[in-house]
């Protein structure tokens, strides 16, 4: 991937484009009335940001070999999509972007059209993409820590205790008839903070064991509301994490 780094630009515009609202639901760009108003978004954006934001400083970007099968985006989304991004403390709303899982990069477009920057990780504390919330997690600052490494993780559910879903592609080969294929796989994993530890979540037991202060009544709970981990394991996990909030009052 070829990189290039762009030095910060003026900041005296960006209080033009601070916003306050609240992130608006996005769905999938999968028609061509989907990229007109993605296209309109982009007109908004780029006039009201101008050419000069300090969101346009990360590296530049390039797409994967088109011989690997599948592709490198969460959710499969291929084409930018508006989302938001804290970025240095500044909240940037309508940002066309793509959230590479593979490298772990969020990508936005430049004003051009054309060109693609990844964002600098380390100044992105959250964003907002195609209805999902990813906060940025530093490993290093996190006391007692074994299984977070640092990264862009889903969070699924934020109270006392936080759920959280960490989404990444790997690269696989296989054996064709006459040559090496390679694809990307997708892998997901899941945690739970509790007391300020994070404990990975791989079945129900693993998150009773970490609830087990009140494993009858959660079990209990799992029972009544007929949750089904194996099937829908991230909406059993919000659902049971909720319960335990709310009877650890």
């Amino acid at each position: 991937m070829r990189r290039r780094t762009y030095l910060p630009l003026i900041w005296g515009i960006l209080c033009l484009i601070v916003s306050k609202k609240s992130f608006s639901q996005q769905t999938k760009p999968d028609s061509s009335s989907q990229q007109g108003a993605l296209n309109g978004t982009l007109s908004l954006f780029y006039a009201a940001i101008g050419k000069q934001s300090s969101l346009y400083n990360g590296t530049e970007y390039t797409y994967y070999d088109p011989l690997i099968t599948g592709n490198a985006y969460f959710s499969d989304v291929k084409a930018f999509a508006p989302g938001v991004v804290n970025y240095n403390g500044i909240t940037f709303s309508q940002v066309p972007m793509l959230y590479d899982i593979y490298s772990d990069q969020v990508v936005v477009l430049l004003y051009n059209h054309f060109t693609k920057f990844a964002l600098v990780k380390e100044k992105v504390s959250s964003f907002d993409y195609l209805d999902h919330h990813f906060v940025n997690v530093d490993a290093d600052t996190l006391a007692n820590n074994t299984v977070l490494q640092s990264g862009y993780y889903d969070e699924l559910y934020s109270g006392k205790t936080q759920v959280l879903a960490k989404r990444s592609k790997n690269i696989q080969t296989s054996a064709g008839q006459t040559t090496i294929e390679s694809y990307f796989n997708p892998v997901k994993s899941y945690y739970i903070r509790k007391n300020n530890v994070y404990y990975e979540i791989s079945s129900k037991s693993s998150m009773l064991d970490v609830l087990k202060d009140k494993k009858k009544q959660v079990q209990q709970y799992i029972r009544t509301s007929q949750l089904n981990f194996r099937r829908e394991p991230e909406e059993a996990m919000v659902k049971i994490a909720s319960y335990y909030d709310q009877i650890s009052k």
